[in-house]
C-alpha cells in the first residue's frame, strides 16, 4: 500500500526545455552552435551539484566571450526558462495532500536556483518534505539522494510512490524498492494515482 507520493519537479510540476527556451530567443541555428560550442548541461549539472548559479553561469560565459549574453540567459532569465507549470500536475500535487497522502519532492536543482523558483510558484512550497540536489550536494541518480528521501519520508521503500520524467532516476528508485512510474504527461500520472487508489477519478481529474 502507498503511503507517500514522491515528485520530481523538472518536466512533472514544470516544464524544463532549454533548447526550446533558446530556440525562441536566438533561434534554432544559433542555439545548435551553442550547445556545440559550450557544455550547458555541465554546467548546469554544477548549479545542481551546490555551486554557486550565477557565479557558474557568469564563470562559463567569460570563458566563452563569443557566447556571453547568450549563456548568462541562463542565470538571468531563469524564471522564464522553467516555463510553463503543468497545470494537472499541481492539481494532482494538491489533490493528494488534501486527502493526507504525504507528499515529497526530490529534485535535481540549485540551491539558489530553488530557492527564486519557490518565490515565484506557490506550489513548490507545498511539500511535506523536500530533497533538492543543490542543498544535498549530492544528485539524482546517486543512491544517496533516496536515502536522504528515505529518512524523510520513514516509511518502507515498497510503500513510496516515485514520478520522475527520466529512466535512470526512475530505475535508481525501483532498485531500492520505490514503486515507480516514469512520467510522460500528466494524464498518465493521474491514471496511476487512481490505479493506487490514491484519488478517485474525479479528483484526479
Amino acid at each position: 500500500m502507498i503511503r507517500a507520493v514522491v515528485l520530481d519537479i523538472g518536466n512533472v510540476l514544470i516544464g524544463w526545455d532549454p533548447e526550446s527556451f533558446y530556440d525562441a530567443r536566438i533561434g534554432p541555428d544559433r542555439r545548435r552552435a551553442l550547445f556545440a560550442e559550450v557544455d550547458l548541461d555541465g554546467m548546469n549539472a554544477r548549479v545542481d551539484l551546490g555551486e554557486g548559479f550565477r557565479d557558474i553561469i557568469y564563470a562559463v560565459a567569460d570563458h566563452h566571450p563569443q557566447w556571453r549574453s547568450e549563456i548568462c540567459m541562463w542565470h538571468d532569465d531563469w524564471l522564464h526558462m522553467i516555463t510553463p507549470v503543468i497545470d494537472q500536475s499541481v492539481r494532482l500535487q494538491r489533490a493528494l495532500r488534501a486527502k493526507g497522502v504525504p507528499v515529497h519532492a526530490l529534485t535535481n536543482f540549485g540551491a539558489e536556483s530553488f530557492d527564486l523558483a519557490a518565490r515565484h510558484f506557490d506550489f513548490l512550497s507545498e511539500f511535506d518534505g523536500l530533497a533538492v540536489s543543490g542543498r544535498l550536494r549530492v544528485a539524482k541518480p546517486d543512491p544517496a539522494i533516496y536515502a536522504e528521501v528515505e529518512r524523510q519520508v520513514a516509511v518502507p521503500p515498497g510503500a513510496i510512490l516515485f514520478t520522475d520524467d527520466r529512466p535512470d532516476n526512475v530505475t535508481a528508485a525501483a532498485a531500492r524498492g520505490w514503486s515507480t512510474h516514469l512520467f510522460t504527461e500528466p494524464g498518465g500520472w493521474a491514471a496511476r494515482l487512481v490505479e493506487e487508489g490514491l484519488l478517485s477519478a474525479e479528483e484526479a481529474a
